[in-house]
């Protein structure tokens, strides 16, 4: 798997926002790949040291649309954790 093709686009909520603070960072990413996929991925491409990743699976939610019933897509989430001192200007508003 190619490193464009693990980062999926980044999480920005209130909660996210707020890990940035303390060097953590949140990311969609492809569920095929693995944390030290994950760490290479994010080292190229904001030429940054990681320092650790923790990733979960989010089930899918059940919706209803009239008389019939889907489920949304699950999707993995990873926190990237950075060195101090590093930061990605994608978050930071710049």
């Amino acid at each position: 798997m190619h490193t464009w093709e693990i980062l999926r686009r980044p999480i920005v909520t209130e909660k996210s926002t707020l890990l940035g603070e303390v060097g953590k960072y949140v990311f969609e990413v492809n569920k095929k790949a693995g944390k030290p996929q994950i760490k290479r991925a994010v080292e190229v491409a904001f030429n940054v040291s990681v320092v650790s990743v923790n990733t979960l699976k989010v089930p899918g939610k059940t919706k209803r649309y009239g008389p019939r019933m889907t489920t949304t897509p699950a999707w993995k989430k990873a926190i990237v954790t950075l060195r101090s001192g590093d930061t990605i200007q994608l978050f930071e508003g710049a």
